[in-house]
C-alpha cells in the first residue's frame, strides 16, 4: 500500500496479511519487545472532524509502535481554506512519515494524497471509512474464523461505513444485505463495483427497503447513526424516516442463532439501536472499538515501510 484511501484498493490477500499482523500485535500487546518498528518516526493526525476512537486509537498505536503523533486541528490548518490542500500535503511530507486525515470531502483527501510524498491514511471522509471497515471484518473473522458465505445485514443509512463494509466484505466472500429507506441507499457506483467483486469471490450484494428481510437469518446485524456529522440540521426529519429501521430485540430475534451485533460508535441509544441490544450478550461493539487499535497498528506498520521518509531530499521540491 502507498496510501489507504478506500478499501476498493486492497486485495483479499493484502487484507489477510493485515489481519495476520493485527492478530499478532493484539496477542503480544503488553509483552516485552525489541526495537519498536516505527521508532524515530512521526505520524501527523490532520482532523477536520471531531473524534474519540480514531484519534485515541491512532495516538496510542503510534506510541506503542515507537512513533510520535502530532495532532493538527482544523483551526491550525484550515485545509483547503486557509491553505491549499496540495501545499499542506507537500509541506507536511517534509516533516512527518505518514499522515492520517479525517475530513469531509473525499475529493479533497484524494487531492491531498496525490501531492503527498509520504503515506496518507483515510481516517474518515463523508464517502469512505476504511479503517472502520477493516476493523469490522477483523472482528468478524475473530468471531467466526472463515467468513466466506456468512451474511452481514446492514440496516440504516447508506453512508460511509456502509460503503466500506460493502467493499471489504465482498472481497472475503461474504453476502451483504443493505436495508435503507428508498432515498438513502448506498452510492450506486460503489454497489456496482461491490457486485462485480462478489462475482469473483462468491459473495453477493442485496439492496432492500425492508429491514426484516435483511435481518432474516443473518450472521451479523450492523447499524450506524442515522444522522452523521454535518447533517445535524436534518436530524428530526431523519428520525421520522429511519424509525422503522431501529435495531431492537424483535429484529435481532429474526437473525441466525449465533448472530452478533455491531455498531461503529458513537451510538444514539434509543434511535438506531436499543440499550438491550447494544448492551446484550450478542453485542460485539466494545470488541470493535478495541480492535481499531490493533488493526490501525497493522496499517501503520504495513504502510510506513513502503514509502520514502521525509528529509532534505524532499524539501527542495516541496513547493514546486
Amino acid at each position: 500500500m502507498d496510501h489507504l484511501l478506500t478499501l476498493d484498493e486492497l486485495t483479499p490477500g493484502e487484507i489477510g496479511q493485515l489481519y495476520t499482523r493485527a492478530s499478532a500485535m493484539k496477542a503480544a500487546r503488553g509483552t516485552p519487545a525489541g526495537m519498536p518498528p516505527l521508532a524515530g518516526r512521526t505520524i501527523a493526525l490532520l482532523f477536520e472532524k471531531p473524534s474519540l476512537r480514531t484519534r485515541v486509537s491512532f495516538e496510542v498505536a503510534a506510541r506503542e509502535l515507537g512513533a510520535e503523533s502530532l495532532y493538527l486541528s482544523p483551526q491550525e490548518v484550515g485545509l483547503g481554506k486557509r491553505e491549499a490542500a496540495a501545499d499542506v500535503a507537500r509541506v507536511l511530507s517534509t516533516y512527518v512519515h505518514a499522515i492520517v486525515i479525517r475530513t469531509f470531502s473525499h475529493a479533497l483527501l484524494a487531492e491531498f494524497a496525490r501531492c503527498a510524498a509520504v503515506p496518507v491514511i483515510n481516517g474518515l471522509t463523508d464517502t469512505h471509512h476504511p479503517c472502520q471497515g477493516l476493523t469490522d471484518l477483523f472482528t468478524i473473522t475473530e468471531e467466526f474464523g472463515d467468513v466466506s458465505g456468512l451474511t452481514l445485514a446492514y440496516i440504516g443509512d447508506g453512508n460511509n461505513v456502509a460503503h466500506s463494509l460493502l467493499q471489504a466484505a465482498v472481497k472475503l466472500g461474504m453476502n451483504v444485505r443493505v436495508a435503507t429507506p428508498p432515498d438513502h441507499a448506498p452510492d450506486p457506483a460503489i454497489v456496482s463495483a461491490a457486485r462485480d467483486e462478489a462475482l469473483l469471490t462468491g459473495g453477493s450484494v442485496t439492496l432492500t427497503i425492508d429491514p426484516d428481510e435483511a435481518a432474516e437469518g443473518a450472521d451479523i446485524l450492523y447499524t450506524d447513526v442515522w444522522t452523521s456529522m454535518g447533517q445535524e440540521t436534518e436530524a428530526a426529519a431523519r428520525r421520522a424516516v429511519f424509525t422503522p429501521y431501529r435495531l431492537d430485540a424483535r429484529r435481532l430475534a429474526l437473525a441466525g442463532p449465533k448472530a452478533i451485533v455491531m455498531h461503529p460508535l458513537p451510538a444514539h441509544r434509543g434511535e438506531e439501536i436499543t440499550d438491550e441490544v447494544i448492551d446484550g450478550p450478542q453485542s460485539r461493539v466494545l470488541v470493535q472499538a478495541e480492535n481499531r487499535l490493533h488493526v490501525q497498528k497493522a496499517i501503520l506498520v504495513s504502510i510506513s515501510s513502503k514509502r520514502i521518509a521525509p528529509g532534505p531530499q524532499l524539501a527542495a521540491s516541496a513547493l514546486r
